[in-house]
């Protein structure tokens, strides 16, 4: 789980590793030709291919979807909030007791905010995560498993939620089922819950890639929603933490530990649980042999045109520039509600540079160019290439520049929304 989330390295990263085991054949650079032709031939082999091409739109999708999941979450908490207040004046006038729900409790503690602290102990917290896997996989992969499973579970409940919502909605009438000390629930979240218990139960038994990529998805789209970065500054810490703690376990590694860590941990499969149990209770013979697991901790896509070939890319590589770009989505959103209040007063809204093109665009374009540019290095060099090295400059740098720019770089870099004041001064 920790190099999912902990770290970035790229498709061909893992792509070129799992080549050297033996796991895949990368046919794209195998093309004939000279001249015009012979570079056409590498550069569609190459980027169109449509393992290559499906990593690229599934991870930028995945990243706008959880950014505006995470929006859309917090817009309902400000609505709730605000009726709870309302109802309770109400109640105060009337002297009716007022009731807390406690799904509006729950709501309120969902998020998770990384202050300076945090950017800053990850990077070091996510390399003690990967030498532990590294020394002690063969004696922890069971727990690894497990607590692979556990967590892609819930996750992924959390990615089906909205579908199952929209197919249980004719069907229900939404009240919420009281599990005892478990909580109460909806229908939707309860049948949510069970579609990700029997994708997470059949991945285990079958070791599919497909269910593997679901779980995955559910694990970046939880932790762009539920992970907030307050500011601008503490985004460029972390980011350049991970950046250096990338390259390093990518290209550094090697001379320390013989071996390049970051790839052994990321290609390294575990043993199935269900074939551990089965051999602690001697039922080798009346079990089937489970295939060994792939942990969720990238994403895997197939060639259609070249067979045996996979594209591979890191939890990591989606997940930490997805928390960028959810901050300046939100950022964006808050800009917009302020400047739709500085209106109401009578005053015209900033027309600064680049007003029609918000953060968001800028780093998700930033983010798209960079997957571009690690693509072509790694082919272009023929190693393992960190993504980070990559990613951050092309999503973080065009920020910066686009935020100073519009004079917003002070204010996104150290309290970004909570400004009210100037509000107040244009009303008196």
């Amino acid at each position: 789980m920790s190099e999912g989330f902990g770290n970035g390295h790229q498709e061909a990263a893992a792509a070129a590793a799992a080549a050297a085991a033996g796991q895949l054949v990368d046919d794209n650079i195998l093309v004939h030709g000279d001249g015009d032709t012979h570079e056409y031939q590498w550069a569609y082999g190459t980027i169109m291919d449509s393992s290559r091409v499906s990593t690229c739109l599934i991870s930028m999708l995945l990243i706008v979807y959880g950014s505006f999941r995470s929006l859309n979450m917090e817009q309902e908490q400000r609505e709730k909030e605000k009726k709870r207040q309302s109802e309770s004046m109400n109640n105060l006038i009337t002297g009716e007791p007022v009731q807390q729900e406690q799904s509006m409790v729950f709501f309120s503690d969902k998020f998770a905010t990384l202050d300076t602290m945090h950017a800053l102990c990850l990077p070091l917290g996510a390399s003690v995560s990967l030498l532990v896997m590294f020394f002690f996989f063969d004696s922890m992969q069971m727990l690894f498993a497990v607590c692979t499973a556990i967590i892609a579970t819930v996750a992924l409940a959390f990615l089906l939620l909205p579908m199952c919502q929209y197919i249980i909605r004719p069907c229900t009438d939404g009240n919420r089922i009281s599990f005892g000390v478990c909580g109460r629930f909806t229908a939707a979240e309860l049948f949510s819950f069970s579609l990700a218990v029997s994708i997470v139960c059949i991945w285990v038994l079958t070791g599919h890639w497909l269910l593997m990529d679901a779980m995955g998805m559910g694990l970046c789209v939880a932790f762009i929603a539920f992970v907030r970065l307050p500011s601008l500054k503490v985004s460029t810490l972390l980011l350049t933490g991970l950046l250096i703690y990338d390259v390093f376990w990518v290209f550094f590694s090697s001379y320390i530990f013989s071996t390049n860590v970051m790839v052994k941990v990321a290609t390294r499969p575990a043993d199935n649980p269900v074939g551990i149990v089965a051999r602690k209770l001697n039922l080798g013979g009346i079990v089937k042999e489970p295939p060994k697991l792939n942990l969720p901790g990238k994403l895997v896509f197939p060639s259609i045109h070249n067979s045996g070939h996979f594209s591979m890319l890191g939890l990591g590589d989606i997940v930490m520039p997805g928390l960028l770009l959810c901050f300046v989505l939100r950022y964006d959103a808050y800009k917009k509600s302020q400047s739709t209040q500085t209106a109401e007063t009578g005053v015209p809204p900033p027309r600064g540079v680049g007003s029609k093109l918000t953060y968001f665009h800028c780093s998700l374009l930033g983010y798209f160019l960079g997957l571009l540019t690690a693509t072509v290095s790694s082919e272009v060099f023929k190693a393992a290439q960190p993504a980070l090295l990559y990613l951050v400059p092309f999503t973080l740098l065009p920020l910066l520049t686009m935020a100073y720019l519009k004079g917003d770089l002070r204010r996104m870099w150290s309290e970004p929304f909570i400004i009210q004041q100037a509000s107040k001064q244009l009303e008196v």
